[in-house]
């Protein structure tokens, strides 16, 4: 029996200590957690990416520049900026930018997305998506990504949380905030940020509770318009017909496609090992860039491209951990939209590299070579984190009524403000009973904590006073619960 008793204890301490949350740094364990893997994982990935821009593109720098250090010179100084803008985001509140200023930010981002059409470039890609700074190419398209998410939780926010606006109003902002950005982006044409936006803004709907038919129709009306644009012109369709048999020109138009095969065949399961790449010799076009998965998997193997898939699944996890936690739908839906956003272009990107979907010319986010995509992908992160570090413990009931009580003194008036104070002696103390230097907790309004029954004042009896229970543990009287104290 003694035994079982015992057990029966530290099952009840096991359960009472599970209710008890950990804290990691004084933080919650739940938010402090996902937080921390998202830093070392993002770390990581950069990391991981800066080395692999300086062994894929160190042949064509040293060739086009003499500067074999020329692209990772440049990938060390955007992803510097990409941090210290990721910092900037990560310490501000993030309503500020989807709630107060998400009007100038949108007007800004419209007017960048039109000046692309009038005055951008196409860095002989055949697409006009830059803007010539000089010192160099801004792609606006990466930075309207996280306008457009803005945009998307404050009106599902309206919708769904506030009920500030109704369901034709919010089909209709959706309309004007969401599908003028995503318009002139595709008129670009930019087909492959348009799936990315598209494809995160389906969850984003799913997540806010929009119904389900309403998120397939329009899936299937994204995915029939997407096969009407890449059969429309000769360029999209031939990157369709392409990805269905590159060997059709092997020389032309699948020769990019051809080579990034022969990289994962050579690589194996271990690799060739780190800048031991023989495609890299000017074999496979842009491998710092589009295929820079390609080299991986000819260096590190199929071992490093799980390894790399692993790493994008485990900031997939902090992500949607940080939107679970969120405080509001807003923050909640900019946690899963900007994890969901990068994990989106990492598919497209491995699956046009892999031959199972049309190139589409994204990059792989932290890891590829290009000035917009790494500082909005930080940017990204930084967002992630606002969520992140602005989230709190849910406030109950109880904790607005103990900001309330205030503390009654010998004189009858409210003493100290906020807190809860024991009133000393309980029901049985000499103290509580004549009524004199008794403390009783009122709330804001001046009523009293306790009940009154009978024009009496009904008090919790917590208990007989310190000096009473060692007086009665001493002389083995019966104290205030009835029970006897021996010696």
């Amino acid at each position: 029996m003694a035994a079982l008793s015992r057990t029966k204890t530290a099952q009840r301490r096991s359960r009472g200590g599970s209710r008890e949350e950990r804290t990691i740094f004084g933080v919650p364990e739940r938010f402090m957690r996902p937080r921390l893997v998202l830093f070392a994982v993002v770390g990581i990935l950069a990391a991981f990416g800066v080395l692999m821009v300086y062994s894929a593109s160190s042949v064509s720098a040293l060739n086009s520049t003499g500067d074999a250090a020329y692209y990772l010179k440049r990938q060390l100084m955007f992803l510097l900026v990409g941090a210290i803008a990721a910092v900037v985001l990560a310490k501000s509140d993030y309503r500020l930018w989807a709630k107060s200023l998400l009007l100038p930010i949108w007007a800004v981002t419209a007017l960048m997305l039109l000046a692309v059409i009038a005055l951008g470039t196409d860095n002989d890609m055949g697409a006009t998506r830059w803007i010539n700074l000089g010192f160099f190419d801004l792609q606006p398209s990466e930075f309207a990504k996280i306008t457009v998410i803005f945009t998307a939780a404050d009106i599902a926010e309206r919708y769904y949380e506030e009920g500030s606006i109704d369901w034709s109003t919010f089909i209709k902002l959706l309309v004007a905030g969401v599908g003028v950005p995503i318009l002139l982006i595709l008129i670009q044409p930019d087909k492959g940020t348009t799936m990315v936006l598209c494809l995160t803004l389906v969850v984003m709907g799913y997540l806010a509770g929009m119904p389900r038919g309403f998120l397939a129709i329009v899936l299937v009306g994204g995915a029939l318009a997407f096969l009407a644009l890449s059969l429309k012109d000769d360029y999209s369709r031939q990157r369709l017909l392409t990805m269905l048999d590159p060997w059709q020109d092997p020389y032309g138009t699948g020769y990019q496609l051809i080579q990034g095969f022969y990289a994962f065949g050579s690589g194996g399961l271990f690799g060739v090992g780190l800048g031991f790449s023989r495609q890299k010799y000017s074999y496979l076009p842009m491998a710092h860039n589009d295929f820079i998965f390609a080299i991986i998997g000819e260096e590190c193997g199929l071992v490093g491209t799980i390894g790399l898939l692993a790493g994008f699944a485990v900031f997939l996890w902090a992500g949607f951990q940080i939107a679970r936690y969120a405080p509001d739908l807003c923050g909640r839906l900019i946690a899963a939209g900007c994890t969901s956003i990068v994990i989106v272009q990492l598919l497209l990107n491995v699956c046009g590299v892999l031959g199972l979907f049309p190139l589409s010319g994204k990059p792989i986010p932290f890891v590829s070579y290009g000035g917009s995509s790494i500082i909005a992908s930080m940017m990204l992160v930084g967002l992630i984190a606002s969520v992140s570090l602005h989230s709190s413990l849910p406030e109950t009931t109880h904790d607005s009524a103990r900001r309330s009580w205030q503390v009654e003194g010998d004189d009858g008036r409210p003493r100290g403000g906020r807190g809860l104070t024991v009133v000393e002696g309980g029901a049985s103390s000499p103290r509580a009973s004549s009524g004199k230097g008794a403390k009783t907790v009122r709330n804001a309004r001046g009523v009293s904590g306790a009940s009154r029954a009978g024009g009496t004042q009904r008090r919790i009896n917590l208990g007989p006073s310190p000096t009473d229970r060692l007086r009665g543990a001493r002389g083995g009287s019966r104290d205030t619960w009835g029970t006897r104290r021996g010696r």
